[in-house]
């Protein structure tokens, strides 16, 4: 099959892009930067140079392949264009930038969906998404068959999800991979990096409360084998978990950084913790119970990377930055 590949340049994305390859298909991958072009065409991979921000360049490249893969998200300001920057830091008070930014991500997200499923819906190939288990309910072991909770504090990417489930019945064999804030080894620079530059920066390896609140972790060997079979074998209006932990403490989390960075762990209350890791907070607090106990049934996956807190526990993830 020949897939395009957008974020096929990222962390989650390199692994992907060879995990197509060993298994015989052809990637076109996309890339916003001049260096993620080299990068990706490296691993003998199809270039295409474009962004969220250009819907041309998403139509170009499903119109293409046989089937779409998205990846790619707005996660920084600098993945922006300069009118939506000037939109989110400008557009209304400064207490309101969080949100702002977090909706013209979701925009974006929500727009290239709607552009893959028009190029799709006549062939029928398939589309696998991306989304954040970070925007499911608490409390609980959450499935696959359960919707997101618009109390979450991932509920603006909530519309991107539906988006991609309703163009199932537009014929277009669509599916969601809800993947853990916790996608671990070597390159990671998502939630764990950022717990670790926060307590090397404070003198504390935080948690909040009792930090018995969980979550969900994989290897991204195991992850991208997970999209490749959403893509392959995959069914119309699925959701898969790309779980292979269905939760891991964060007080365990902050332990292990405690002990690397010779730093004391310490619990803060919920006020503590917003100072302490800004917009992070909430989602530190946060229980994310997830199953993926359907998933590895329809699709035989079967994580088989390191657990969390041993990958965790190595240098690479402590060398200075």
């Amino acid at each position: 099959m020949r897939v395009f590949v957008t974020g096929a340049s990222g962390y989650i994305g390199t692994a992907l892009v060879g995990e197509l390859q060993e298994h015989g298909h052809d990637v076109l991958g996309m890339a916003r930067t001049e260096d993620g072009a080299a990068r990706l065409a490296a691993t003998g991979a199809e270039v295409l140079r474009g962004d969220l921000a250009n819907p041309g360049s998403l139509q170009r490249g499903a119109a293409q392949a046989d089937g779409v893969i998205h990846l790619a998200y707005l996660h920084g300001m600098g993945h922006m264009s300069l009118g939506t920057r000037l939109g989110v830091l400008l557009g209304g008070s400064p207490r309101g930038i969080t949100t702002r930014f977090a909706a013209a991500g979701a925009g974006a997200d929500r727009r290239a969906i709607d552009v893959f499923g028009s190029v799709l819906k006549s062939s029928g190939g398939p589309l696998v998404v991306a989304f954040p288990t970070m925007t499911l309910a608490t409390g609980h072991p959450v499935t696959e068959l359960e919707a997101p909770d618009p109390t979450s504090p991932g509920a603006a990417r909530i519309g991107s999800e539906v988006a991609t489930l309703a163009l199932a019945s537009q014929g277009v064999r669509a599916s969601v991979v809800r993947i853990p804030p916790t996608v671990h080894g070597d390159g990671d620079k998502a939630m764990i990096p950022r717990l670790i530059a926060a307590a090397r920066k404070k003198g504390v390896a935080a948690y909040v409360g009792q930090g018995a609140n969980r979550w969900p972790a994989a290897h991204k060997q195991d992850v991208a084998r997970l999209f490749r079979l959403a893509l392959e074998d995959g069914s119309a209006g699925s959701r898969y978990h790309a779980v292979a932990e269905e939760g891991v403490s964060m007080r365990s989390i902050a332990q292990l950084i405690s002990k690397r960075l010779d730093v004391p762990a310490k619990s803060l209350t919920n006020e503590e913790a917003a100072g302490h890791f800004g917009w992070l907070a909430a989602f530190v607090a946060r229980d994310n119970h997830v199953s993926s106990e359907l998933t590895r049934k329809e699709l035989g996956w079967s994580p088989a990377g390191p657990d969390l807190l041993t990958d965790l526990d190595r240098p690479a993830y402590f060398a200075a930055k």
